[in-house]
């Protein structure tokens, strides 16, 4: 994991529900990920989003990998 790149990832309370976005844009970390389980590429979803870069689809990658990586407790 590249801590820089997740320095990408913003949180406000006020934006987006308080939801991840990229670098206090409106458009959420969930929304890339979406894109990308539909079948877009990440060459498309510049295209669509101009003020993106490569490095905010890496890092949103990135930011779903560390939540979805978390411990199941499992009652005896």
């Amino acid at each position: 994991m590249d801590p820089k790149r997740l320095e990408r990832i913003t949180l406000e309370p006020g934006k987006c529900g308080g939801r991840a976005c990229i670098r206090g844009y409106r458009i959420r970390v969930a929304d890339i990920l979406g894109l990308l389980g539909a079948g877009s590429s990440h060459a498309e979803i510049l295209e669509d989003f101009p003020f993106l870069e490569e490095e905010d689809i890496l890092a949103a990658l990135e930011y779903a990998a560390i939540q979805a990586d978390h411990s199941i407790l499992v009652a005896a």
